[in-house]
């Protein structure tokens, strides 16, 4: 399943690239691609359908990731318009939210111990990778690249909760930058919406 998980935040790259594309595109069509791009999440009571839109899969072997999918045990089906659609026990389910829970949480330690950060002192999350608090040396913070880093939690909980079946409608993350030594939040990013802002400013 850790495979599995590895294949999925590969997608997650490809989804963010997938994005940037499509708002640089036509803004007549914004609203239908958009729901070509959505993650569908159908829970029934004993089994889970996941389905991926095409542009996720793009530059990739097709037939390669769904044998990997199928190496462990999960039911893939490609639909006509080039979407995946999944389906998996609710066991696999949760085996894979919390593979990549694991992974978020792992990236968070690791982004707070690289000296790559150095203004970042400690980075919290809530149960459900919907809130991030980043605690940072505000001058150095102000001072450097490090802000970067915000993007990187903001995609990983956007994908967190897509693929856990929250609607893509409603979905955010909040990330506070929060200055150590006062404690107070003197920032605060809003995932998707930074996306869009950022979008319509090119």
């Amino acid at each position: 399943m850790k495979r599995y998980t590895y294949i999925l935040f590969v997608l997650m790259i490809a989804f963010v690239a997938g994005c940037s594309s499509e708002k640089q595109a036509n803004q007549n069509k914004e609203k239908e691609d958009k729901t070509n791009e959505q993650v569908d999440v159908d829970k029934g009571l004993l089994s889970v359908k996941l389905t991926l839109p095409a542009s996720m899969f793009e530059g990739q072997d097709i037939d390669q990731v769904i044998a990997d999918a199928k190496n462990e045990g999960i039911e893939v089906t490609k639909n006509q318009d080039g979407s995946l659609t999944y389906k998996m026990s609710k066991a696999q389910h949760k085996k894979m939210m919390k593979e990549m829970k694991e992974n978020i949480v792992k990236n968070v330690e690791e982004t707070k111990n690289s000296k790559d950060y150095a203004s970042i002192k400690d980075i919290t999350y809530n149960d459900d990778i919907s809130e991030f608090t980043v605690e940072v040396d505000k001058a150095a913070y102000e001072n450097s690249m490090d802000g970067f880093v915000a993007l990187g939690l903001g995609m990983s909980g956007m994908m967190y909760q897509l693929f856990n079946g929250v609607d893509p409608n409603h979905y955010k993350v909040t990330i506070y930058i929060k200055d150590q030594a006062s404690q107070k939040v003197f920032d605060q990013i809003v995932y998707p919406d930074a996306l869009k802002e950022k979008s319509n400013q090119q």
